[in-house]
């Protein structure tokens, strides 16, 4: 485990594994670097990969202060500035494709290609997730509410293959107010305005059966950031990059093998 801190103080726990050029990881809300455990070796062949832990999860200082998505782009500078990287790819999932727009749009000489997985622009034009999501994963019953989330996450037949243990339903160590402000960063995302001004080759990748963070968003971002790409992925749910590692990462390599050029 290695760490920098930034420049507010606050101690980020980094993890590279793997040789060649880098690829920034980033998991979604309120998990640590575990989400990739199952599918970053994928990379190896031809890429390191670099994860770290948000603020607020795993190893890194869990600070009782407001967090957001650009907040956390901001420590993924930190740590590429910590590794001397001045460049790299960036690939986001969920919570981790809104903190890679961030880091795009504001950061955009630190960005190579970016790959934007089952997110969403956030604010007034994305489209959120239905009352009856919201319901499930808001059951008073702990074992219940993580049961929906993981019917959300995978379909039910991989679910009956793969037992787990699932890296993706959350940092089981993150205290309250870590937990309160990561969900208040989700919420409060808007990278609307920001999209446009996206320069990196961009790849948009999503599961037609998500309904965690709605299908419908993936054209949103595709269309509103400049000559993007966009796949979706049949029959996945939120989890794509795991339940179909084969052919997301895949399309990942590609995309990075030969990012189109802009127009």
């Amino acid at each position: 485990m290695t760490y920098t801190t930034t420049p507010d103080g606050t101690r980020i726990a980094y993890q590279v594994q793997g040789d060649g050029a880098p690829l920034v990881l980033l998991a979604g809300q309120a998990n640590n670097h575990r989400w990739w455990n199952s599918v970053r070796a994928d990379f190896h062949s031809v890429r390191s990969t670099l994860t770290l832990d948000y603020r607020g999860t795993g190893d890194s200082d869990k600070p009782d202060t407001a967090h957001s998505t650009e907040l956390f782009a901001q420590d993924v500078v930190a740590v590429l500035d910590d590794l001397g990287i001045d460049r790299a790819d960036v690939y986001g999932t969920s919570m981790g494709g809104r903190v890679a727009q961030q880091l795009a749009a504001r950061h955009p000489h630190r960005v190579n290609s970016l790959i934007l997985g089952c997110t969403s622009p956030g604010g007034p034009h994305s489209v959120e997730r239905d009352n009856d999501v919201r319901r499930a994963l808001a059951q008073p019953r702990p074992e219940a509410a993580r049961q929906a989330l993981l019917e959300l996450m995978y379909t039910p037949r991989w679910l009956a293959e793969h037992p787990g243990p699932h890296h993706t339903l959350g940092d089981p160590d993150m205290p309250a107010h870590s937990r309160r402000h990561h969900l208040s960063a989700g919420n409060r995302h808007d990278a609307w305005d920001l999209l446009p001004s996206i320069g990196a080759p961009t790849l948009v990748l999503h599961g037609t059966d998500d309904l965690l963070n709605p299908t419908a968003n993936a054209p949103l971002l595709a269309d509103r950031i400049p000559d993007a790409r966009l796949h979706l992925i049949p029959g996945a749910r939120h989890a794509y990059f795991e339940e179909a590692r084969t052919l997301s990462g895949r399309l990942v390599l590609d995309f990075l093998a030969a990012p189109p050029r802009r127009s």
